[in-house]
């Protein structure tokens, strides 16, 4: 499987004419290509090219006296084999938003429908571009509302645009997006899971708590969010699991399905780490029947502390509790429990 979209940094002096003879003919040889001038003015400093695939991959390469730096959804050429990868947020930053304007034209080109939603689409672009992932990410947001049951596309859409611009996640962007997975066939479980992730911030933000994704624990394992805030005394830790709703897994019941998907988690990753963190269990997943089932049973998890929730695309959160929690969520839920 392809990895999100990185640079590749080539210290070195290039010209156009190395350009030509050892990266465009190289790509010429394999998978047929052409070299154009950018869609955007080069970063200061440096020239710049735009190479475009017959089978609509696309590569952008800028390069000065000391180095170049080459980002695409291609093959890469021989040539740039041994350079090492740099994260969109490590390059220069004139030559990361170059890249990115790019890019994200590219991207508005192709699937016009996102041109509402700026936010999804920078957030999400090391995905949305990627080699192997493009069609498969794309299509999770478009054709199954980010996971969320019996609701659109833009209701989806819309709900996480808000969370997104809120900033938050920006600077864990690379390993947040990452996350949905890059490869060409579709993952509803993992996507889904993913988005689960995305929910549990969103429910952590609103009730005024700073996180931090994969957080570093004694164990050796990470955590999926250290949630702080000023007058804490200590940070909290949480973990989150997103259980399947019936009609997707062996489980009967939509309580089964909870208690199974919670106990993987409990039973592994909670128990090696021994105690001190909150479980979340997000069914955003299950259509209204199922969660009115669990909501009237409002069943254990074999994890205490632990939360268990239903987002709405509206931002609305109904959630019971288990054990005592240390962390004040307040308002952010209506709490089905009380």
């Amino acid at each position: 499987m392809a990895k999100p979209l990185r640079f590749r940094y080539a210290p070195g002096s290039w010209s156009e004419a190395r350009v030509r003879n050892e990266l465009l003919q190289a790509l010429q040889a394999n998978i047929g290509a052409e070299m154009r001038d950018p869609w955007y003015q080069s970063p200061t400093g440096f020239d710049a090219v735009r190479f475009e695939m017959d089978n609509g991959d696309v590569a952008l390469f800028c390069w000065d006296d000391d180095a170049g730096y080459w980002l695409g959804n291609t093959e890469t050429p021989s040539v740039l084999w041994r350079t090492n990868k740099q994260g969109l947020e490590e390059v220069p930053h004139p030559i990361q938003r170059w890249a990115e304007r790019e890019l994200l034209a590219q991207l508005a080109e192709e699937s016009p429908w996102l041109d509402e939603y700026p936010h999804v689409s920078w957030f999400f672009l090391p995905v949305f571009l990627s080699k192997d992932g493009r069609h498969t990410t794309r299509e999770f947001f478009h054709d199954h509302a980010a996971g969320f049951p019996d609701a659109g596309r833009d209701e989806a859409l819309s709900f996480y645009e808000d969370l997104l611009s809120t900033g938050a996640l920006d600077p864990y962007r690379e390993t947040m997006a990452g996350k949905l997975g890059t490869s060409e066939t579709m993952d509803l479980t993992r996507m889904t899971a993913t988005m689960g992730e995305f929910n549990a911030a969103y429910l952590l933000l609103e009730a005024g708590y700073d996180v931090t994704p994969e957080a570093a624990v004694t164990t050796g394992h990470s955590i999926d969010y250290r949630a702080s805030r000023d007058g804490d005394e200590e940070a909290s830790l949480v973990e989150v699991t997103r259980p399947l709703p019936p009609k997707h897994r062996a489980a009967g019941s939509p309580i089964t399905a909870i208690r199974e998907t919670a106990e993987t988690k409990s039973s592994g990753q909670l128990e090696e780490h021994g105690g001190g963190v909150t479980l979340f269990v997000d069914c955003s997943s299950f259509p209204d029947d199922d969660w009115l089932a669990i909501a009237g049973e409002q069943p254990e998890v074999r994890h205490r502390p632990a939360v268990v929730f239903r987002l709405r695309p509206s931002g609305h959160v109904e959630a019971y509790r288990k054990g005592g929690l240390p962390l004040d969520l307040g308002d952010a839920v209506e709490w089905i429990d009380d």
